[in-house]
């Protein structure tokens, strides 16, 4: 029998896990993967990036991290080692289209009369329960990534039954600020402007060398912007310092502190999620939140103590005005770089707050209400982030799945269970609503959808997947500051994956490690989805 098709368009972590599963599952994957190599957005970050969460955290439930890795935040290339370790330990690699790019995904109507609403009413088990329909079926056109001219000689079609698409948001399309007009980067006539993108996919050595005895400003305060800050401090000492210039401030979790401590105790257990309103709860639950709302917020500010108490944030003026809490749930905390502070205080990185700023010919002048002085420099570096939500809807050939895949909440993209949108025909997103550690949800995600592809449950209907969806949108709008993440309600949200496909969610031995102890990824290693849900 010929084993269906399942086209899957990018090999980072995302696209990895849903080759294996989809995999064992008796399906035929076909990786879609632009790059030469796998990775993902970890072939666009300098050596020196180590992740932002333990290790413990960021590994695969039946994979576990090499003895020999000691760090608790592993580097750009021990982080490939172990991706490029895990494709090779399953087999993955036949599967990978390397230097294929993807230029768009269109979907073939079911047949004549019939609207693309309607198939997925179909493909969602409101009929008989079977996702693929036998007349609706995705073209995937694709190039060759490393021609350079007349790529559009090489373009080609494959048909596939199921599109994944594993992308990410953290590259693409870079998010360049606004700026009035002849106040823009084509102001900078005396010198260089580029996003961080550009600049991490240089070598080490080209990058030491672009930035060597030149005046640096790195825009941003997430930790791309922090890491090529401290990058540019190490490589010019005090003699020309690095400007790190920021608009926001947010809370950040010193090096040496293991988020599988302390830290996962309060905020990624099932205790921690009884203080906050969750998608569909009770009374009971609500009540309860309500109850328990003073101890989230003494929680807040004993780990806020503790971070002022191991970082001079103080001294500096980078106390954020929100609660510690906020950032945990909009996903906007990081890992401060080691030594970071040091470079600080020696001078070879200098901290500037502004509301908004502009280019002139030798640099930035500043809008705020205060004089400032322009700030001469020769080099600015955007750690401003990417539009991840445009690269995804671009994707689309059809301007009505643009619309449709469009989210309504910032970047947030409408995705039941955060991988599939209602009225867009056998498709999954994986890998784009973020959690404390994608690889993690990333994996949940993926053997949730292989279990349905395998037809071992059937989706709800259309407008019951959307009800769920607003159920989302609303404990974003509440919590969270943009974006779509998971990291506060994880353990509520694997639940409700555990229970589609038939699986008992409490995974700890004892009531006491049920409730208080923090959930991983070695909890789910031996998830064995039940039988068929008719």
């Amino acid at each position: 029998m010929e084993r269906r098709v399942i086209g899957i368009i990018g090999a980072g972590v995302s696209g990895l896990l849903a080759c294996k599963y989809v995999l064992e599952k008796g399906f035929e994957p076909i990786v879609f993967e632009s790059q030469p190599g796998l990775g993902g957005v970890w072939t666009h970050t300098p050596e020196t990036t180590k992740l932002q969460s333990s290790k413990q955290a960021y590994q695969f439930s039946d994979f576990p991290w090499p003895s020999s890795v000691k760090e608790e935040y592993p580097n750009h290339n021990l982080v490939l080692k172990y991706l490029e370790s895990y494709a090779f330990h399953l087999g993955l690699l036949p599967y990978i289209k390397f230097n294929t790019k993807v230029i768009n995904i269109n979907y073939c109507s079911v047949q004549e009369g019939e609207d693309d609403f309607h198939a997925w009413s179909h493909c969602g088990g409101t009929t008989d329960g079977s996702w693929s329909n036998p007349k609706g079926k995705w073209e995937i056109t694709t190039t060759n990534a490393a021609v350079q001219e007349h790529p559009e000689q090489g373009h080609q079609v494959h048909e596939v039954e199921f599109v994944i698409l594993c992308i990410g948001r953290f590259s693409g399309v870079p998010n360049i600020p606004d700026f009035p007009p002849n106040k823009g980067p084509e102001a900078f006539i005396n010198g260089k402007v580029i996003h961080s993108m550009d600049y991490s996919a240089m070598d080490d050595s080209d990058a030491v060398e672009f930035v060597k005895g030149k005046r640096v400003t790195v825009v941003g305060f997430q930790k791309s912007a922090l890491d090529i800050a401290k990058e540019c401090a190490t490589a010019n000492g005090i003699e020309n310092p690095c400007t790190l210039l920021f608009r926001n401030l947010h809370w950040s979790v010193p090096a040496d502190s293991s988020p599988f401590g302390v830290l996962a105790v309060l905020y990624l257990s099932r205790f921690s999620e009884l203080m906050l309103h969750k998608p569909g709860e009770g009374p009971f639950l609500s009540l309860l939140v309500t109850l328990l709302s003073p101890l989230r917020w003494t929680i807040s500010k004993l780990v806020e103590s503790y971070i002022k108490f191991k970082i001079p944030l103080k001294r500096y003026n980078l106390i954020p005005a929100h609660r510690f809490s906020a950032d945990v749930t909009s996903c906007s905390l990081a890992v401060t770089p080691e030594n970071f502070y040091d470079r600080v205080e020696e001078g070879s990185i200098l901290l500037k707050k502004s509301k908004r700023f502009s280019f002139y010919a030798n640099g930035l002048t500043f809008d705020d209400d205060d004089a400032t002085a322009p700030l001469e420099t020769d080099i600015v570096i955007l750690g401003t982030g990417y539009k991840g939500e445009v690269k995804l809807r671009k994707i689309f050939k059809s301007p009505t799945f643009q619309n449709y895949i469009a989210g309504v909440l910032n970047s947030t993209v409408t995705l039941y269970r955060g991988c599939i949108h209602p009225r867009i025909p056998q498709l999954a997103v994986i890998g784009f609503a973020e959690s404390y550690a994608n690889l993690y949800t990333s994996e949940m995600r993926c053997r949730w959808l292989a279990h349905f592809l395998e037809e071992g449950f059937k989706l709800p209907s259309i407008k019951e997947m959307e009800k769920d969806v607003l159920e989302w949108e609303k404990y974003m709008k509440r919590y969270s500051s943009g974006g779509a993440c998971v990291t506060a309600l994880h353990v509520w949200y694997n639940d409700q994956l555990c229970k589609d496909m038939g699986c008992n969610p409490k995974r700890k031995k004892g009531y006491f490690a049920e409730l208080f102890q923090p959930y991983g990824p070695t909890d789910y290693a031996n998830l064995t989805p039940g039988k068929k849900i008719n």
